[in-house]
């Protein structure tokens, strides 16, 4: 069977725990998915209980089911990584040898929030790993008061600049942003991610952060699965935050998403509506950025079961000859020491109605035997320089 549309659904962060290296990343015991439902056993998830989930999560009540339409599996990743930017370049053939550097430790070196200060013409605030929310609640109040920047960082390969959109404004909030990218490109610097958190609100006990986030990633280490597809003039549609991931590379549509349900309701949306020939491509960041940074199974929990729910309205929508990936990209136990991300297999669901022999397949070794699965369906070469092999599915 060859499908027409293929759907990658990353659910960001939702590993699945016995990653063959993770005791290189100090991630040995860690499973996100299996460590939720331990925190939540009565999780009510009965579509992908359909789709064969108990397969990988094997915690979960109940007996394995038979899943005729659907083929599921766990990836190791190849890339010596565990961030948002290594997985999801590694699903489309790339190798990250040399991981992005991280300042969660220690805070950026003074020398280059003063080039930051200096180019931007604002004081730096903060310069420390901190939750997006917090840091508002303690240095909001100054940066509208002095017009200045809150700069900080996570457990990932980022460095973070907020500002409020009344005080500072969102154009001048990106202007600095572009000028902290130029100069991360420096090896001593080069993070994965700029990243620009605006905010709203009078005071530290009502600030919000608004839909105005913008990424500014670097570009892909080399030409990737999506490049091959839009140069042969098949679709490349990017749902949430991948175009940011890519930098634009690639991709030929972008749908900016609020939120998990947003993005599936965007999902929905481009299934009823848009006819392509080619790749839909969508993160949903919540259950990363909301739950398992902030160490907050439960909410976690019900964020699976939200998208449970959304993956219910989507299933019927799908047609014949299209193709359901569902996976992430990492994990990030909330249960777990820290707020780091962590080192861990990823699930993968493959669905579609006419699949008639589903079943759990082998481990497979890389993330990039999603991107030359999806070369594969569509008689695609893919370049010897990338990683993946074609999933026998």
């Amino acid at each position: 069977m060859k499908y027409k549309r293929i759907i990658v659904i990353v659910c960001d962060s939702l590993g699945v725990g016995n990653a063959k290296d993770a005791d290189r990343f100090g991630d040995k015991g860690s499973n996100t998915f299996g460590h939720i439902v331990d925190k939540k056993p009565d999780i009510y998830i009965p579509n992908l209980r359909k789709l064969g989930i108990k397969d990988l999560v094997k915690n979960l009540d109940g007996d394995e089911v038979i899943h005729p339409n659907s083929y599921t599996l766990a990836m190791n990743e190849a890339s010596n990584g565990k961030d948002t930017m290594t997985g999801h370049w590694e699903m489309m053939g790339i190798n990250t040898v040399k991981p992005f550097k991280v300042f969660t430790d220690t805070g950026f070196p003074e020398e280059l929030i003063k080039e930051i200060e200096d180019q931007t013409g604002h004081k730096i605030i903060g310069n420390y790993a901190s939750s997006g929310t917090e840091i508002l609640k303690v240095l909001g109040e100054e940066q509208m008061r002095d017009n200045s920047l809150i700069v900080y960082t996570s457990a990932d390969s980022c460095l973070q600049i907020a500002a409020h959109e009344d005080t500072t404004g969102v154009k001048e909030l990106y202007r600095c942003c572009e000028i902290a990218r130029k100069l991360c490109l420096k090896d001593e610097y080069k993070v994965g991610r700029i990243i620009a958190r605006p905010f709203i609100g009078p005071d530290k006990d009502n600030f919000k952060r608004t839909p105005n986030r913008h990424d500014y990633a670097l570009s892909p280490s080399s030409e990737t699965v999506m490049d091959v597809l839009k140069n042969n003039n098949f679709t490349t549609s990017c749902v949430g935050k991948i175009n940011d991931i890519f930098n634009g590379q690639g991709v030929t549509d972008t749908v900016r998403t609020i939120s998990n349900i947003d993005g599936m309701d965007k999902v929905i949306d481009q299934v009823k509506n848009f006819d392509f020939n080619g790749l839909m491509f969508v993160n949903l960041v919540e259950f990363d950025s909301e739950y398992g940074h902030r160490r907050n199974p439960l909410g976690y929990a019900k964020a699976i079961e939200d998208f449970d729910e959304k993956l219910g309205e989507l299933l019927p929508l799908l047609h014949e000859d299209d193709l359901l990936m569902i996976t992430a990209d990492h994990g990030n136990d909330p249960t777990w020491t820290g707020t780091d991300h962590t080192r861990e297999q990823i699930p993968l669901i493959i669905y579609s109605k006419s699949i008639k022999n589903g079943e759990r397949l082998q481990d497979s070794e890389t993330f990039a035997d999603i991107g030359a699965t999806i070369l594969d369906n569509f008689d695609l070469k893919k370049p010897e320089f990338l990683l993946g092999s074609p999933l026998k599915i």
